[in-house]
């Protein structure tokens, strides 16, 4: 009987080294995804910030072409002269329909 109580003792002992084992696994599996979660909206964030950013400053440029176009009267090829290179006039087209949409909702907010 004494070697069965022995036995049980050494299977208790083995099963709550291994439940202990798992249960620091989990804890570090939880904190683990605790990490990437934070990180993955860390990395969501920053893009939407930038993207606020990037059509601020689309904005900014459509509005100046614009004033180039409707205002100066200038056609949209010497607008583009203007500006040097790296502007098609498939940009100057998004842009300029930024400026005017962002404008007219402006417009709206404000009552215009």
């Amino acid at each position: 009987m004494s070697q069965a109580l022995g036995k049980q003792g050494v299977r208790q002992t083995a099963r709550r080294a291994a439940l202990d084992a798992q249960a620091k696994m989990r804890e570090q599996r939880v904190a683990r995804e605790k990490r990437l979660s934070a990180r993955g909206v860390e990395v969501v964030v920053a893009l939407s910030e930038r993207d606020e950013v990037m059509r601020r400053y689309e904005q900014r440029a459509g509005e100046a072409l614009l004033q180039m176009t409707a205002v100066e009267g200038l056609s949209v090829d010497e607008a583009i002269q203007w500006c040097g290179e790296g502007l098609s006039r498939r940009d100057v087209a998004r842009l300029c329909a930024l400026a005017a949409s962002d404008g007219s909702a402006a417009d709206e907010e404000r009552g215009d």
